[in-house]
């Protein structure tokens, strides 16, 4: 059993659970005080890591996406190897954030790429890519793309890609690496919050 001398004096029992709380936020006050005094009583410890937060991007990848911070997209499907999770996402301007990201990771480890699908609930996107080239050929790639995701999203793939130019100009290899963007972007995170 336990016995602890309190300020209300001693207490004694057979089982006893010690809340200290964690190492996620030093600036709060949160210590390690809990791992060791799990070590003093002989406990092993796993490593620690970063759960449930925000994941960051290297300054490259902001400059290209600091336009989208406070531009939220749900559904989307976030994946890292087998695990994926379907709910909203969140540009931030350090990276991405939202319940989709903060599940993913609990999971996604330092140096791994994570997958974004901004289109979870559209099937084929080529092909429907083409048949919107067909029935709006004079239209801006980011128009177009403004009718399935948020427009400062449609923007920034059409900028980002360089293929911001009437649909019609837009052969089927280039409809192809925008519809790769929006349910195949792979990106990697340089961190976590």
């Amino acid at each position: 059993g336990f016995a602890l001398d309190t300020s209300r004096g001693m207490l004694s029992c057979g089982s006893l659970v010690i809340a200290t709380g964690g190492l996620s936020i030093p600036k709060i006050g949160a210590t390690g005080f809990g791992y060791d005094i799990a070590r003093q009583f002989g406990h092993s410890l796993i490593p620690t890591r970063a759960a449930l937060a925000p994941l960051l991007f290297s300054p490259e990848i902001l400059s290209v996406t600091k336009s989208l911070s406070g531009v939220a997209v749900d559904p989307s499907e976030i994946s890292h190897g087998k695990t994926l999770f379907r709910e909203g996402m969140l540009f931030t301007h350090r990276g991405l954030s939202g319940p989709s990201i903060l599940q993913i990771s609990s999971y996604w480890q330092e140096g791994d790429a994570i997958g974004v699908n901004l289109l979870p609930d559209t099937d084929n996107l080529p092909d429907r890519l083409k048949i919107l080239r067909k029935d709006h050929p004079r239209q801006m790639l980011h128009s177009v793309l403004s009718g399935l995701v948020p427009r400062r999203v449609a923007e920034w793939i059409a900028s980002d890609l360089g293929m911001d130019a009437p649909m019609a100009d837009l052969s089927d290899k280039k409809l192809t690496l925008v519809a790769e963007r929006l349910q195949k972007w792979q990106i990697l995170p340089t961190g976590s919050e």
